[in-house]
């Protein structure tokens, strides 16, 4: 784009959505996406293309999420239709430009059926059937014999010219039997047998009647806010973000709000800090704002370090433009005049594409002297985390970007008060930010109508372990675990049961499978041993031991202490040298009651929230499973060995 710098009728001109629709293909080259294969698959699109002299555009984007179905692509038609494919290869590639693109045929065994199912089939002919077998144990032979069946009754209704069947990669029912989604109404059916299989077609595909006793409706339980352009957009591209409505809220706060109007925005939207503690993000920043100084700070954490965790990673990636909008306007309501991205540094593509961000946005004077003819001067700067788990506690953090060892200090005084260089500093994570742009733009009542109760918007959360489909979702706040794991993802892997689920990482609790059902809020997750955290999500089944999970995690924090309070540095490795010896059958009941005794002191006495979160795992696998301590236990113990 032109490095002339955007005044604010320029900037407003790239919102007009004047734009038709155009056919492009979208491949998601995030690092999971790319670990995948998605760099082969985006060559050999670039390559068929050419060599096929097919006139499409083919794009980079985020991830959509999809991870167990990754590389990733989107195709585009004139009329603004997306078909998903996943789980795509070289072959799969070549073959999407010279039969899909060329000729409108979808993939076997590549589609993503969408989870927004239709009510009706509407005045548009139907042009696909996707088929799948979903049961725990799906069997493709039988996928591929109903999709025979559905052929040859289409021929004998001579509709198989028009319509074409193809099996599908997922079609997001599970353990429904056989499934099938018409396209382009969306209408699914579940629960088929063979015999279902003339009427489906004498009345559905022929006469577009539907069958109410087949028939799967409902919208896709999930609401993407801060994933919003994940997917959607070349994250490398400062136009491809302004299309979408790019600084709108930026703009808004600047030319038509106060710092204390876009603070009380923040107020009625009723964010709270996305990074796990859950503390209201208006209040952090009006208590930022409050202090008589000659500067002041913001910096958006993203050393996002809990394992199976890639949140913050998969957004800096995929919407970089977001979250330097979000920080921006934190910057704005607090008087900040610089900001810092601290990124861990095994991120080296959310590293590029936020300075990339950067680099474009003080092209464009959007970061610089008098941003939009306005009177706020800012600019952003990237610093690499350390490499330690800790520099994701704020004052940790602070200490790193001052170049000094990474370790806690006390609080108070909070860095809303004495921060970065001792000035007052705002700290907000990747997703807060991500989801600060969304509200300026829309308003913060609309961002409050989504959740429950304190806990307003929607959440990010990284769905891994014994899962069907581990992926990046976003719900609103409120909506029960067990509808995230198995409405969306598919339940446990392989049809085993579920035995618990973590949330918060190293530092959240283990929660069972009978209180699944509990709501997805800041109070409700508490309430069973647990934390909202950054965003983890971590399923196991019954073949894991929960001692074994309290091990594991507690040794992560063991290794990631820094050492500087002996609450943590001792008690963590005690705790840990005791479940290690009741791990071995060589435990005894007396030392329940010291882990319990260990966990009080660490919770209390520890300098920072690596320490006072720490016994989360051992405390809520001891409350919810401490049959499985006792069987490990010695005999003379009591135990069963």
């Amino acid at each position: 784009m032109s490095t002339t710098p955007l005044t604010a009728s320029a900037l407003a001109a790239h919102w007009d959505g004047s734009a038709d629709p155009h056919p492009d293909i979208r491949v998601c080259m995030d690092t999971g996406g790319i670990a995948a294969g998605a760099r082969d698959v985006y060559q050999a699109m670039l390559d068929t293309r050419d060599e096929s002299d097919v006139k499409i555009d083919i794009q980079r984007t985020g991830s959509l999420g999809l991870s167990y179905a990754d590389p990733v692509v989107i195709s585009r038609d004139t009329a603004g239709q997306t078909i998903i494919f996943g789980a795509m290869n070289v072959d799969a590639a070549r073959l999407l430009i010279e039969d899909h693109v060329r000729n409108g045929n979808l993939l076997e065994d590549h589609v993503i059926a969408s989870h927004e199912r239709g009510a009706d089939f509407g005045d548009k002919p139907q042009t696909a059937i996707l088929v799948k077998d979903t049961s725990a144990k799906a069997d493709k032979d039988r996928t591929a014999h109903v999709q025979k069946l559905i052929r040859e009754e289409l021929t004998f209704h001579e509709l198989h010219e028009r319509i074409k069947v193809y099996r599908a990669l997922d079609l997001g029912l599970y353990e429904k039997g056989l499934c099938l989604q018409f396209l382009p109404s969306r209408i699914t059916y579940a629960g088929l047998s063979e015999e279902d299989i003339p009427r489906i077609i004498e009345e559905s595909a022929r006469s577009s009647q539907v069958l109410k006793d087949l028939l799967v409706t409902g919208r896709d339980l999930q609401e993407r806010i801060v994933l919003r352009n994940s997917g959607h957009i070349d994250p490398e591209e400062l136009d491809s973000y302004l299309r979408t409505g790019g600084y709108r809220g930026l703009h808004r706060a600047l030319l038509e709000m106060s710092p204390e109007d876009v603070i009380q925005e923040m107020k009625t939207s009723g964010l709270r800090g996305r990074g796990g503690a859950g503390f209201p993000t208006w209040q952090k920043w009006q208590l930022t704002r409050e202090p008589e100084a000659d500067r002041r700070f913001v910096i958006c954490n993203g050393d996002e370090g809990d394992p199976g965790a890639f949140m913050d990673r998969s957004i800096l990636e995929g919407d970089p433009h977001a979250v330097l909008e979000g920080l921006m306007i934190s910057a704005y309501a607090i008087g900040a005049d610089t900001g810092f991205f601290y990124i861990r540094a095994e991120y080296p593509l959310a590293v590029e594409r936020i300075q990339r961000a950067i680099d474009q946005a003080r092209a464009a004077g959007l970061l610089g002297k008098n941003i939009l003819g306005s009177n706020f001067s800012f600019d952003a700067k990237v610093r690499l985390g350390a490499g330690a788990f800790v520099c994701g506690e704020e004052t940790a953090l602070i200490a790193s970007i001052e170049g000094k060892r990474g370790s806690p200090e006390p609080r108070p005084p909070y860095p809303s008060v004495k921060g970065l260089w001792d000035k007052p500093t705002s700290i907000n994570n990747v997703e807060t930010l991500a989801a600060v742009a969304a509200i300026m733009d829309r308003g913060g009542a609309w961002y409050g109508e989504f959740g429950s109760g304190k806990s307003r918007g929607t959440k990010v959360f990284a769905v891994t372990g014994k899962v069907r489909n581990p992926q990046l979702v976003e719900v609103p706040m409120g909506i029960p675990i067990r509808a995230v794991i198995e409405e969306i993802c598919g339940g446990a892997d392989s049809g085993a049961r579920i035995k618990a689920v973590q949330t918060g990482g190293p530092s959240g609790g283990v929660i069972p499978r009978d209180k699944m059902n509990t709501p997805i809020t800041y109070e409700s997750l508490q309430e069973l041993g647990s934390i909202m955290g950054s965003g983890g999500l971590l399923v196991m089944d019954e073949s894991d031991s929960m001692v074994n999970v309290a091990k594991f995690y507690l040794g992560f924090c063991v290794d990631e202490s820094c050492g500087k309070c002996a609450p943590c540095r001792i008690g963590g490795f005690q705790l840990l040298r005791l479940l290690e010896k009741i791990d071995d059958g060589k435990g005894k009941s007396e030392d329940l009651d010291t882990i319990r005794d260990i966990c009080h002191c660490m919770r209390t006495a520890s300098l920072c929230g690596l320490g006072q979160t720490a016994p989360n795992p051992v405390l809520s696998t001891l409350n919810y499973f401490k049959d499985e301590y006792l069987a490990c236990l010695t005999a003379d113990a009591g135990g069963k060995k």
